[in-house]
């Protein structure tokens, strides 16, 4: 830049983002915000224990949304090299998946919160900027999914949303049981 020139911050930033987009991130934003305020004003002991015959904890629901958020990010990219071979895991493979659903004792619910904070900013910048949201491609091979399914990028975004709400649905009745709180009402 020579000294004749200038730049002012709005000028630097990116512009907004409108339309769909707009949309599918204000859905996004909203589902995320419930399954967080589950975890307002807990400690780390409160957000490891299960209050349900579930396994499923609320610093574990955390990590699980945060796990599928980011694979299902790297597959809007990627396609289905991002995402592991669900068929062929092994037990071992599936005993780590479960330990996705809990706090486990070197973790924090702080620490889970970030990391989900992080991997929300990055899908929220895919979204922004993905030139096409209508790009697709097969979907990895797991035994729930039909052979030869395809998803776009927007079918994608559609999972993210409903599996976040799915999950915020889950903590709020966890939450509820551990302590009265409730998310709603």
């Amino acid at each position: 830049m020579t000294g004749n020139e200038s730049t002012t911050h709005a000028e630097t930033e990116a512009p907004a983002v409108t339309g769909e987009r707009a949309e599918w991130l204000e859905a996004l934003a909203k589902h995320r915000n419930f399954l967080r305020f589950t975890t307002r004003d807990l400690t780390d002991e409160q957000a490891r224990l299960r209050t349900t015959a579930s396994e499923m904890c609320l610093g574990g629901l955390i990590k699980h949304v945060t796990s599928a958020e980011r694979l299902w990010a790297e597959f809007i990219l990627h396609g289905p090299s991002a995402m592991p071979d669900f068929t062929a895991l092994t037990e071992s493979d599936w005993a780590r998946r479960a330990d996705e659903f809990r706090l486990l004792e070197d973790e924090t619910l702080a620490g889970v919160l970030a990391a989900y904070a992080e991997v929300a900013r990055r899908t929220d910048d895919l979204v922004a900027t993905l030139p096409d949201l209508g790009v697709a491609w097969p979907l990895p091979k797991a035994p729930w999914f039909g052979s030869d399914a395809q998803w776009s990028a927007r079918r994608v975004l559609m999972h993210i949303i409903a599996e976040t709400a799915q999950h915020a649905g889950h903590a709020d009745i966890i939450r509820e049981a551990l302590d009265g709180a409730k998310s709603m009402g």
